[in-house]
């Protein structure tokens, strides 16, 4: 007989319970971690968001970083202009934990740049925040770091970078805010005139390519520092041209700034003399006086003689040539040859009002310079046009223009006689701007001609390079002041091409104000300091830009060696065959 125990009834509660609230307790477990996960996944959705349609704030916390603007580079692919990550070390006052004075001590030791006041001021500053060091290596970034204090910040932001410092500078300019505009923007030169393109975000890996070459660059305002220095120049000025394109390879405006650094920076420094500033530049107008006759006919012949015998007086004003000078009849080369303002001021007198203001205006001398720059000036005419203004502005005085118009018109001269206008930007070959002709090519190969025989026996001798068969001009006129003339100032100008008989380049240097020196003889005047620094850039570029140096080449000559009888030294050139 088999016995069957059964469970007690409280038993079984017990057991169904237990199970119950097991189920429930997986149950709210289940719930915890899908509402962790929930939680989790909005987290990071949050933060994807933020970074896919936030820019990084910077060190300050407050606002957002500025565009990042594309590249600037020279002719050749060399960064003259970049954005760059940058560290910059910051301060939150209010968060400081330790001992400020103790802290101050601390960062004085670490960037010494400035005293223990400096950083005490700025670590008890009432303000937010306040930037420490605003262009920090990441080896200053570590030393400070390590000091551990947590109301110090950092943070990377773009940084616009020239890493050629002060080279080209007022042709590159630079950015920051201004008193009407708090905005980052371009503010002078290329990054001024291209800021819109620069800064947009479509264009951003497309570099802007210009016509400088950094290596002819540096070559001039080497030259013209070395003669500003030398001379004890206010400022100076350099340029050169591509007779062909309108390139400008080389625009220098002395004194210089460095846009990495433009805090501080004197008004002076800033303004681009090329462009924005205009001169009387004396003599160097003649030969364009010159190119004016024999288009319009008005010499026919080389052997045309004018009298220069003696000072001519027009009214109540006299005009006179420099001591020294012959005082006899000049031919036309002789006039360009020993500058003489008399014969000059007589072959304008003959050429008229009219056909003057014509030239001028064809050569841009009416308007401001062409040119991409928004630094430009105005030419300054005569008020009234007499016979005496036409008759001096053949020379360059009671006209002022900027040296960058004054290098163009001799591009023209040399050129074939075409008028370009100028250009910061690389143009591709063949695609040149078309231009308008001011000049035949017949006048414009007497031109060359003309030109060479100044370097070879004129006042531009001292400009001449050996090899590059150079052809110039000098002109030295008294620097304007309060609406008359200083006496006692001049600037001082040489503007050349090379090679002559078939020209590639301008070249034009000008010192404001330079002083005679023991080894000039007191003489400051352009064929003693400018035409030397042209001479000197040729011959330190010209390869570069190539065109190789030949003795054996020259220029033809021969229909002119009738006109040079008496003037000295005028003898076939040593060990040279003209062609």
């Amino acid at each position: 007989m088999s016995t069957f125990l059964a469970r007690p009834l409280s038993q079984r509660r017990v057991s169904g319970q237990r199970h119950a609230l097991v189920a429930v307790a997986h149950v709210r477990l289940m719930i915890l971690m899908l509402c962790l996960g929930a939680g989790f996944l909005v987290v990071v959705g949050k933060i994807a968001l933020l970074g896919l349609l936030s820019s990084p704030a910077n060190a300050q916390g407050g606002t957002v970083n500025p565009v990042v603007r594309s590249d600037i580079l020279d002719r050749n692919g060399e960064p003259l202009a970049r954005t760059i990550d940058a560290w910059t070390i910051g301060v939150r006052p209010h968060d400081i934990l330790g001992d400020k004075r103790a802290l101050a001590e601390a960062l004085v030791k670490i960037m010494p740049g400035h005293d223990e006041e400096w950083f005490y001021s700025r670590l008890s500053m009432k303000a937010n925040f306040t930037y420490l060091e605003k262009h920090a290596s990441p080896a200053l970034v570590n030393a400070i770091h390590d000091l551990g204090e947590p109301g110090i910040v950092f943070a990377q932001e773009p940084e616009r970078l020239y890493p050629q410092s002060t080279l080209a500078a007022h042709a590159l300019g630079y950015i920051g805010p201004s008193a009407k505009d708090p905005n980052i923007a371009g503010r002078a030169g290329i990054e001024r005139a291209f800021d819109e393109r620069l800064s947009s975000p479509a264009e951003r890996g497309e570099p802007i390519t210009l016509s400088i070459d950094a290596r002819v660059q540096a070559a001039m305002e080497s030259e013209l520092g070395r003669a500003m220095v030398t001379f004890k120049a206010r400022n100076a000025t350099g340029i050169v041209l591509d007779v062909n394109t309108g390139e400008v390879i080389s625009m220098a405006s002395l004194p210089v700034y460095n846009p990495n650094k433009i805090g501080g920076t004197p008004g002076d420094a800033l303004r681009n003399n090329v462009t924005q500033s205009v001169y009387e530049l004396g003599s160097t107008f003649k030969p364009i006086t010159m190119a004016n006759a024999i288009q319009s006919g008005t010499v026919t012949s080389m052997m045309r003689r004018f009298d220069a015998t003696a000072p001519l007086k027009v009214g109540s004003f006299t005009i006179h040539d420099e001591r020294g000078d012959p005082k006899r009849w000049l031919n036309i080369p002789e006039t360009l040859i020993y500058s003489s303002n008399v014969a000059t001021a007589r072959i304008a007198d003959e050429l008229g009002e009219d056909r003057e203001k014509a030239m001028f205006r064809a050569m841009g001398f009416d308007t401001k310079p062409v040119i991409e720059l928004k630094e430009k000036a105005r030419p300054l005419w005569p008020r009234y046009w007499s016979r005496t203004a036409t008759m001096t502005t053949a020379y360059g005085h009671g006209i002022a223009v900027t040296p960058l118009q004054l290098a163009n018109a001799y591009a023209v001269l040399v050129n074939g006689g075409i008028w370009r206008p100028t250009t910061l930007l690389k143009v591709a070959p063949g695609h040149a701007a078309e231009g308008r002709r001011v000049l035949s090519e017949t006048t414009s190969a007497r031109m060359r001609q003309l030109l060479r025989l100044v370097c070879l026996y004129g006042t531009g001798r001292k400009g001449d390079a050996p090899g590059y068969r150079v052809g110039g001009k000098t002109g030295t006129a008294e620097a304007a002041a309060n609406g008359g003339y200083d006496h006692s100032r001049n600037v001082a100008t040489f503007v050349a091409a090379f090679p002559m008989d078939a020209p590639r380049y301008v070249v034009l240097a000008m010192l404001d104000s330079p002083q005679g020196t023991k080894e000039t003889a007191g003489w400051k005047t352009a064929a003693w300091n400018a035409a030397p620094v042209v001479g000197r850039v040729i011959a330190r570029t010209g390869a570069l830009l190539g065109v190789m140096p030949d003795a054996k080449r020259e220029i033809d000559l021969a229909d002119l060696r009738p006109a040079l009888t008496l003037v000295a030294g005028a003898t076939p050139p040593t060990g040279g065959e003209e062609q």
